[in-house]
């Protein structure tokens, strides 16, 4: 059984996901602050984290911090904070996944599968490779009905990245810093016009997206059922 730390200050918050997440086999820790959930979290090693940004003390952000300092244990936070500032400050911090409360226990219960099936160790695959396109990690080249497709070194650059962090999503500033640099952090016109190319190349509707999904305002997420993984 995984278990999981559940960190929110409201106590029937905490009773209603320990109850929930229990029935469906994971083994729950809890905790109301800040503090206590890096204590726990060092105490009891959980699978997956699911973490409050509004907590006394030290605040939900500090704790993605702290944990960061030591381990890569999948962090979703569960806020009423819905700002795309919000969201993103916290993704940037190191959270994997950010769900807005209020919020269906069944969503949430997929997004923890999701979130502990991406964190499962595995060897890493060379390919992946969906409906529509295969990815080639080790030729560096996508390929539609055995064709390559020609994608420029930024196209490519992108959508390697975005592939080796399939379903997780990534704000505009990591992915900025990751193709371009530092001092990019900002031009957020540079990914729209490059995602809409990758779009038009590989999406069989371009305009209708399956593959590369925009959050907006926040980042991308590269989605697909069918990959090698």
């Amino acid at each position: 059984m995984s278990r999981i730390l559940v960190v929110d200050d409201e106590a029937q918050i905490r009773k209603a996901l320990d109850v929930n997440l229990r029935t469906w086999g994971y083994e729950i820790e809890t905790a109301a602050t800040g503090e206590e959930a890096l204590l726990a979290a060092a105490a009891h090693k959980p699978a997956l984290v699911l973490l409050d940004l509004g907590l006394p003390g030290i605040d939900g952000l500090e704790v993605i911090r702290g944990l960061r300092g030591w381990t890569d244990v999948p962090i979703i936070v569960l806020s009423a904070r819905d700002a795309d500032a919000d969201k993103v400050a916290a993704l940037d911090a190191g959270a994997d996944d950010y769900v807005t409360k209020p919020f269906s226990i069944n969503e949430l219960l997929a997004r923890v599968r999701a979130s502990l099936r991406r964190h499962t160790p595995a060897p890493e695959e060379p390919v992946i490779d969906t409906k529509d396109f295969t990815i080639d990690f080790v030729s560096k080249r996508v390929s539609r009905e055995g064709v390559f497709v020609h994608l420029t070194p930024t196209e490519w650059a992108i959508v390697e990245h975005l592939a080796r962090h399939a379903g997780r999503l990534i704000t505009q500033r990591q992915l900025l810093q990751h193709v371009w640099g530092p001092r990019y952090e900002n031009e957020t016109n540079y990914l729209r016009v490059h995602l809409a190319a990758i779009r038009r190349k590989l999406e069989p509707e371009p305009g209708v997206p399956r593959y590369f999904l925009t959050e907006p305002g926040i980042g991308y997420r590269f989605e697909t059922v069918f990959t090698h993984s």
